[in-house]
């Protein structure tokens, strides 16, 4: 990662999400906030080349890959809409990127933590002035590198209460980090005062050659992009994990299937998904 510049995952993940609002319907993210934040306008937007394809510098664009980061989005701010209902006051977002939802957060009751590289947070605080969006009172910069840093000592310096219930959002990070560092947060996470609740989104292994070829070949591009992906999960394995840290209820879904329940009982993606869609899957877990 370049010390001076974000994310290039996290830039090409708001790309897309900017890019949902004028060329997707229905909407499955409302997201007024993201184009401003990454300094593009609607014309420019409108400019961008439909691919027919999954290629290189095309995730903002390709159709499946960008509905499924809407999807997961929303997937998780309903999550969190229900927990503040319930009476759930802390929200943490690890590896929050370019992330939007604490500066149109409409749960003035939740205290928002956001979790990320030093480099790509200092890079969004300095567009958030630039874009003229205010930083809420309820909100906490937390800089962590999760392979180096403790995220116990970051969080709880920055505020965040260990005795107090919870939500932790971890989207689009956790294979670009070994199994050892996911192992290890789940351990935190599992350690908060319940009631807990964690979703995130992760890879499983491709189950036939022509999946393992398109995975592949994924995966050389974001490691020649200087991010590899170093986990891979199975629904099984993932759930064996959580159960084993006292996660009792868990909902875990593909992209294809996540996406079509967000498109009006269409079954576009389900019956048959994209080379895009077939290893992503999401879950929440609560303990």
């Amino acid at each position: 990662m370049d010390d001076e510049q974000p994310s290039q995952t996290a830039l090409a993940t708001a790309y897309a999400r900017a890019y949902h609002q004028i060329a997707d319907r229905p909407t499955i993210l409302t997201d007024p906030l993201v184009a401003r934040l990454v300094g593009v306008t609607a014309d420019e937007l409108t400019g961008l080349a439909e691919p027919t394809e999954d290629r290189p510098g095309s995730g903002a664009t390709f159709r499946p890959r960008r509905l499924f980061f809407a999807a997961r989005a929303r997937f998780a701010e309903d999550r969190v809409g229900a927990a503040a209902a319930a009476g759930v006051r802390q929200v943490v977002i690890l590896g929050a990127g370019l992330d939007t939802f604490a500066y149109r957060n409409p749960y003035p009751c939740l205290r928002m933590f956001e979790v990320d590289h030093p480099a790509t947070q200092a890079w969004k605080r300095d567009r958030l002035v630039a874009a003229g969006i205010e930083v809420p009172e309820t909100l906490a910069f937390v800089p962590v590198d999760f392979e180096t840093d403790l995220l116990s000592t970051e969080l709880e310096s920055g505020g965040f209460s260990r005795s107090d219930p919870a939500v932790f959002v971890w989207l689009g990070v956790v294979f670009y980090l070994t199994s050892d560092t996911v192992h290890a947060t789940l351990d935190y996470i599992a350690g908060q005062t319940p009631p807990t609740e964690v979703i995130f989104d992760y890879l499983q292994p491709a189950g036939t050659d022509e999946d393992r070829a398109q995975l592949q070949e994924r995966a050389n591009r974001v490691a020649a992009a200087g991010e590899p992906w170093f986990s891979y999960f199975t629904p099984a394995d993932i759930a064996g994990h959580l159960r084993a840290r006292g996660f009792t209820d868990i909902e875990d879904h593909s992209a294809a299937e996540l996406i079509d329940s967000y498109l009006d009982g269409s079954a576009e993606f389900e019956s048959d998904p994209p080379h895009a869609l077939r290893a992503s899957r999401i879950l929440r877990a609560r303990r």
